[in-house]
């Protein structure tokens, strides 16, 4: 696995970081306000500003902002990569509106676009400021967006689809598949999982796929087209293709660099 991957902006006002999948317990007071996007789906329990733990269930696509001096407990067995943006006191006054608790919305479909290209930025070898910034920007607007909404559509809905995907995702499923999981008919699942995620189930199942391939390439010495193969593409070439498409880098060249 990666190490977490940072990047400063503005002179140093902003930390991004690219958080990579590991198991994780911590407890934090918010010592500055924070931006966060889930790139991954993740289970574990946590405590919001409170002492009671509860059960969360995550889906890639929620956006969370988290003032100063909120305390944040959570642990998870397995985490999930997480794109966390931290901006200092002074150039958080004068870009993000002024709350006391935190707030979040899922199936952000304008977050979860921002932070792929973010993470795409974070892992490539060359540092592009102008594009780190915007993209940065570009979040911190998300936030002047009523975000703290009811999720109408919850983890729960969709349990048994995702525990589907992450245990058959090298299989070639199906829209019929999946609604049929769902317990709705395909058109009325199509429209169910990417309001909740912000991805098609097929950009979703293709992203799960690029996890387990990078995954792969970190920790394994099987050749690529093996974990082509392994982790569900058609063949190497379509692996590579979704690698330069999200990655803007070839298997090959992040095998050489992770």
């Amino acid at each position: 696995m990666p190490d977490v991957m940072s990047q400063r902006l503005f002179d140093g006002k902003v930390c991004l970081q690219l958080l990579p999948r590991a198991a994780y317990s911590a407890r934090d007071a918010a010592q500055s306000q924070t931006l966060g996007v889930t790139l991954e789906r993740q289970q574990g329990v946590h405590a919001i500003d409170s002492d009671r733990r509860m059960d969360f269930d995550t889906l890639p696509g929620v956006l969370a902002y988290t003032p100063i001096g909120v305390e944040v407990f959570s642990e998870s067995a397995t985490g999930g990569e997480y794109l966390l943006m931290r901006l200092d006191e002074q150039f958080a006054e004068e870009q993000l509106p002024s709350v006391t608790h935190r707030m979040q919305s899922s199936g952000n479909r304008p977050a979860l676009a921002l932070a792929r290209d973010l993470r795409r930025l974070l892992l490539a070898p060359q540092s592009d400021l102008l594009a780190f910034e915007q993209c940065a920007l570009g979040l911190v607007e998300l936030t002047h967006r009523k975000i703290d909404t009811p999720q109408r559509i919850t983890s729960t809905s969709f349990a048994r689809v995702l525990d589907q995907i992450a245990e058959q995702f090298q299989q070639p499923l199906t829209n019929a598949q999946l609604a049929d999981t769902y317990g709705q008919n395909p058109l009325r699942f199509l429209r169910d999982f990417t309001q909740a995620i912000g991805l098609t189930p097929h950009a979703f199942l293709v992203e799960v796929r690029l996890q387990a391939a990078r995954r792969m390439i970190e920790h394994t010495d099987l050749t690529l087209a093996s974990i082509a193969l392994d982790s569900g593409f058609a063949h190497q070439s379509h692996m590579g293709s979704a690698f330069r498409k999200y990655l803007a880098m070839t298997p090959s060249q992040y095998r050489s660099r992770f």
